[in-house]
């Protein structure tokens, strides 16, 4: 370690392999010359940049206390496991010049960093993703003591940080006239790994995942897409209450039910969760003529891949504040590939409507957009696509530490002056 370097301590009291965003701040620390420690969950693998020049320090997951005992009484057990461990994890590891922490989850992790930045005299920053009393929200309810509470207590140790960084411009807004936090907006942009591919890489991902009705090698050696091949729709999901699939499976419906000319269309549904399993087994009932369901968990290096094959995206993030941007189409556009994403607050900070996607409020809506979309395939979409692409390499042009180096940079450097 080079000890003429500030140290970065980024925590993800979360899986960190499924935090792109977090991941994507150490990976610019790291370019920029500074010593960087991540904090948090292991369960997914983590980007290769990270695990050679980081160090990782792996925090142990809570016991599932909620199998055992009532709710209020597994979370307060969750909150003091959870207190303990990243305290540890913290404390034992090198000093520390700057506390990076993901909010949400909020709770003990935003206290605990800061008291840890207290004890050694580091700079304490919050970077908001989304607000957590929000997402307590959707399986309590607003009025719920421990909703209060959350609410309270990430306002507290918001005013507390000596940065603040968001991901919209409406969070910005919102944080500093409901709460007189002062923010930084730092949009998100699609990582190094997501980007176009060729004919080649499609045909052996596809052969992979035994889709062989998609692309054939032809005698030359070139890949071709077959002309009678499916349509092919991904959708990205954590199976969470904040994103209703029952949406997209009812879409789904309608267009199976169409009599209309229309392609059989292949919806792969990639990531894990807690509703995984209660929708597959909805999946398993369906009888369709059109259309079908996978849903398989892909390693990292295929899910850029898989979203580079797609013909359309579809994204059902809702946003359970109405104030962040979902990162799934972050990705999509990243692979030059047009969505469909459900409206919400401030969707159209990244996705406007007939310029760059297409937006939707219901199942209608959206199974109007996905017909639409592959009338007369394969022929015309080629078209679709393209006029939507146009927009989105405007959007790509920027990557990630380009828009980081030009909003955060200069803050974090000025926090030492």
């Amino acid at each position: 370690m080079d000890k003429t370097k500030k140290t970065i301590c980024v925590v993800v009291l979360g899986d960190i392999g499924r935090s792109p965003r977090m991941q994507y701040h150490a990976q610019s620390f790291i370019r920029e010359g500074y010593n960087v420690d991540v904090i948090g969950y292991t369960d997914s693998p983590i980007l290769d940049d990270l695990k050679e020049n980081a160090t990782i320090i792996s925090v142990k997951k809570p016991f599932p206390f909620d199998e055992y005992v009532p709710r209020t009484v597994a979370f307060f057990f969750k909150v003091v496991w959870q207190t303990l461990t990243l305290f540890w994890a913290i404390l034992a590891k090198r000093k520390s010049n700057i506390v990076l922490v993901q909010n949400p989850p909020a709770i003990p992790t935003l206290a605990v960093c800061w008291f840890y930045c207290l004890l050694v005299n580091a700079k304490f920053i919050i970077d908001w993703h989304n607000y957590a009393y929000s997402i307590l929200a959707l399986t309590l309810s607003s009025d719920a003591p421990l909703v209060k509470l959350s609410l309270l207590y990430e306002k507290f140790f918001g005013q507390l940080a000596d940065t603040n960084l968001c991901v919209t411009k409406a969070m910005k807004e919102d944080l500093d006239k409901n709460w007189n936090i002062k923010a930084i907006t730092l949009y998100d942009r699609p990582g190094p790994q997501f980007k176009t591919i060729s004919s080649i890489e499609k045909h052996c991902l596809l052969e992979k995942m035994n889709l062989n009705n998609f692309t054939e090698l032809c005698e030359s050696g070139k890949v071709q897409l077959k002309p009678d091949r499916p349509g092919l729709i991904v959708s990205s999901t954590s199976w969470t209450p904040d994103e209703d699939f029952s949406i997209l499976l009812k879409a789904l419906q309608k267009y199976d039910e169409s009599d209309d000319v229309y392609p059989k269309l292949i919806c792969i549904i990639t990531g894990k969760g807690p509703l995984k399993y209660h929708y597959q087994q909805i999946i398993l009932k369906l009888k369709w003529r059109k259309v079908s369901i996978l849903t398989p968990w892909l390693e990292n290096k295929d899910y850029p891949l898989i979203l580079a094959c797609a013909d359309l995206g579809v994204c059902l993030h809702a946003s359970s504040s109405g104030l962040d941007l979902p990162m799934k189409v972050i990705d999509m556009y990243g692979v030059g590939l047009p969505v469909c994403a459900f409206d919400f607050k401030c969707l159209s900070e990244l996705v406007r409507h007939n310029e760059n996607g297409l937006v939707f409020s219901n199942e209608n809506q959206l199974a109007f957009h996905i017909m639409e979309w592959f009338k007369n395939f394969p022929s015309q979409i080629y078209e679709k696509k393209t006029l939507f692409c146009k927009e989105i390499e405007n959007f790509r042009l920027v990557d990630w530490h380009t828009n980081w180096m030009k909003n955060v940079h200069p803050h974090f450097s000025n926090l030492f002056i």
